[in-house]
C-alpha cells in the first residue's frame, strides 16, 4: 500500500481542527490534493478515498492525466502553476479552475478557448513577499489588472492566490496571509487560494478557502 488513503485521512483532519480553532465549518475550505509528477495510480486511491480535488503545476501533464483519468466521474482539475500562451488550451480544455492567473495575455487566450463553455473560475496570483524569482502580480498592479480580466468572457475571477515566502516564523508566514486576505477584501472578492504542506493550518486559520496540499498526501517527490 502506498498509504495515501491513511495520510489523507490525516490531512482532512488537521483540515478539520484548524477550521475549528478559527471558528469555521471544514466544508469552507477546499482541500486541493497536489499530484504533480505524481502516477495516476495514486490519485485512483486518493478518489477512491472521497478526494474529488487535485491540482497540477505542469499543463501538459494535466493534460494527459486528464485523459488517462477521464472514467473518474466527478474528478475536478486545478491548474495551479504558471501558464505560457501555448500551452492555454490545455488548462482550458480540462480545468475546473486556475489558481496562478497574472497576465493579461494567458487571460486573452484563456477567454477565446472557453468560448461557449462554462466560464473558467479564476484566482490572480499575488506576489506577497515582492520575491525577484517568483511570478505574481505586485499589489499595485491590482486593481487594473482585475478590471481587465472582468472584461473578457469565459472567465471569473474568484479571488486571489499567494505562494508567500517560505518561513519557519508563524508570525511572518501569518502577515502574508493576512496581507493576501485584505487585498481581496479590498477588491470585493472572497476566494483565497493560500496554504501548502508546510504551512495549510495557519492558512486556514488566515482565511483561506482553497489549500494545495501534495507532500503530506502523496508523500515526497523524487
Amino acid at each position: 500500500m502506498s498509504g495515501v488513503t491513511e495520510r489523507l485521512a490525516e490531512v482532512r483532519a488537521r483540515v478539520a481542527a484548524a477550521c475549528a480553532r478559527a471558528g469555521r465549518e471544514p466544508s469552507s475550505v477546499t482541500l486541493v490534493a497536489v499530484s504533480k509528477l505524481k502516477p495516476a495510480a495514486l490519485i485512483r486511491e486518493a478518489y477512491a478515498a472521497g478526494q474529488r480535488d487535485f491540482g497540477e503545476n505542469y499543463a501538459q501533464e494535466l493534460r494527459d492525466k486528464a485523459a488517462e483519468l477521464a472514467d473518474l466521474e466527478g474528478l475536478r482539475w486545478h491548474a495551479i502553476g504558471p501558464l505560457q500562451t501555448n500551452k492555454v488550451k490545455y488548462v482550458a480544455r480540462v480545468a475546473g479552475a486556475f489558481h496562478a492567473l497574472d497576465r493579461v495575455e494567458v487571460a486573452r487566450e484563456l477567454s477565446k478557448r472557453r468560448e461557449g463553455a462554462p466560464p473558467l473560475p479564476c484566482y490572480v496570483e499575488v506576489n506577497v513577499g515582492a520575491e525577484a524569482t517568483k511570478s505574481g502580480l505586485g499589489p499595485e498592479a491590482l486593481g487594473p489588472f482585475l478590471e481587465a480580466v472582468r472584461a473578457l468572457p469565459g472567465l471569473r475571477v474568484e479571488g486571489l492566490m499567494a505562494l508567500p515566502p517560505p518561513t519557519e516564523d508563524e508570525a511572518v508566514a501569518r502577515s502574508a496571509f493576512r496581507a493576501l486576505r485584505e487585498l481581496a477584501r479590498q477588491h470585493g472578492l472572497t476566494g483565497l487560494s493560500m496554504g501548502t504542506t508546510h504551512d495549510f493550518e495557519l492558512a486556514i486559520e488566515e482565511g483561506a478557502t482553497l489549500v494545495r496540499v501534495g507532500t503530506a498526501i502523496f508523500g515526497e517527490r523524487t
